[in-house]
């Protein structure tokens, strides 16, 4: 029992949503390029034009038809100048309704059928070509699927039934049946075949659109993956060959080889900076230079990228320009993800570059700390006076840190320290080991 109500319970459910979807169109109203509606106006006008001639020609006309063996009755048919009105109105109005059969094709075969029952029987002709295409175009355009299924029989039965034993529509009733019915069959299959092709053109484009949005975001990070990059080597190398050049001016007088010694780390920063460019510039020129080369050719293996174990160099290269710097690192140190690495370097030299521009005299410190769970890189310092190229700085920097980061799930945390200073705080998740 409760297996067949629960079956009952289903066709009354499938019922219901039938009824409340008959009335919703299966599609989009359709509309038409300039191009169809100037077509459908031709094919109006051309109806309109040889029916009207039509009535023209059979107006006051007497017409015998033999209805039996040596009996023949008269077929009234409409005469005089009412009749010849009647008549063009009925074709004007039958084929000039053709013009909007693609906007509104019900409402168009509702009209057609009108004017074909309202003909005469004498001359049915004046609307019945008018009612096949208004047929066809209600199965092809109407968006209304159910009303449509509905109408159109009501129509050919209306216009098919219409004529008597002695003044058919055709010579046979049953001939009209035979070609609409047929006729609204294909229209139909032709309906759903158009809009499987329409659906799958675009869907087609829906799949070109996300290709090319997705190529689009990644050219994007790409760029921004270059521009990043770019920013730290450049910003840090130049800004500590900056202050060390300046200090060379300064002492070059008064203490030549001091001045040399700080000529030498302008040296070794320009030589570092030129090294992590050409790194930055192999990673982009690798892949296009390898098209085309044998194995054996392809010997241009950029360097590594920097990584926590040259941390003491690059607070080494600080240090040289007057800085004092301590580091740290607490927790035993494991081999992690190229990338994690990079960007905790790149954390340690974006902090150190803004304390070298921003806070000169003062001192920093760099924690690295490895925790079961997560890496944290902080970098404090104690304040200082702006240098000369503090007023340069765009705070694109930390917005690229921030941006590095977030592809580890990791955070940034920057801003002032309460005893004074400043402090940029990494906080990177790693994976249990």
């Amino acid at each position: 029992m409760t297996d067949v109500r629960t079956t009952l319970e289903r066709l009354r459910e499938a019922a219901r949503r039938t009824l409340r979807e008959a009335g919703l169109p299966s599609g989009p109203p359709l509309r038409p390029t300039p191009r169809a509606w100037r077509f459908d106006g031709l094919v109006a006008l051309a109806l309109a034009v040889a029916t009207v001639h039509y009535g023209i020609d059979n107006v006051n006309v007497v017409v015998m038809r033999e209805i039996a063996p040596g009996v023949e009755i008269v077929v009234p048919r409409p005469s005089g100048p009412g009749g010849l009105a009647y008549m063009v109105t009925l074709a004007v109005v039958a084929s000039g309704a053709l013009a909007l059969r693609r906007r509104y094709p019900l409402a168009v075969l509702c009209v057609v059928t009108a004017a074909t029952l309202a003909t005469p029987q004498s001359v049915m002709r004046l609307t019945f070509y008018a009612f096949v295409i208004a047929v066809y175009s209600a199965a092809v355009y109407s968006p209304y699927r159910v009303a449509t299924l509905a109408a159109l029989p009501v129509s050919v039965v209306l216009v098919g039934t219409s004529g008597n034993s002695v003044i058919p529509i055709v010579p046979h009733h049953y001939i009209a049946l035979l070609i609409l019915v047929p006729m609204a069959v294909a229209a139909v299959g032709l309906r759903t075949w158009k809009l499987r092709t329409d659906e799958g053109r675009a869907r087609l484009l829906a799949l070109e659109r996300e290709q090319a949005e997705a190529l689009r975001r990644a050219v994007e990070h790409g760029r921004a993956r270059i521009a990043r990059e770019l920013h730290d080597v450049v910003t840090h190398n130049v800004s500590v060959m900056i202050i060390q050049a300046g200090a060379a001016r300064k002492i070059m007088k008064a203490s030549p080889e001091q001045a040399g010694e700080a000529l030498l780390a302008v040296e070794a920063g320009g030589r570092a900076a030129m090294t992590e460019l050409r790194h930055v510039m192999g990673l982009l020129t690798m892949a296009d230079e390898g098209e085309g080369r044998d194995t054996a050719d392809s010997v241009a293996v950029p360097a590594p990228q920097p990584g926590l174990d040259q941390l003491e160099t690059l607070v080494g290269r600080v240090r040289d320009t007057g800085l004092p710097v301590g580091l740290t690192v607490t927790g035993p140190p494991r081999p992690l993800p190229p990338g994690l690495e990079l960007a905790a370097y790149r954390v340690v030299q974006e902090a150190l570059t803004n304390t070298v521009k921003h806070a000169r005299g003062a001192t920093a410190a760099v924690t690295v700390e490895y925790g079961p769970e997560r890496l944290r890189v902080e970098v404090t310092d104690t304040g200082g006076q702006p240098g000369a190229g503090a007023a340069a700085g765009n705070g694109r920097g930390l917005i690229g840190l921030r941006e590095r980061l977030a592809v580890h799930d990791g955070t940034l945390r920057t801003g002032r320290r309460l005893t004074g200073g400043y402090r940029v705080e990494a906080l990177i998740p790693l994976e249990t080991p």
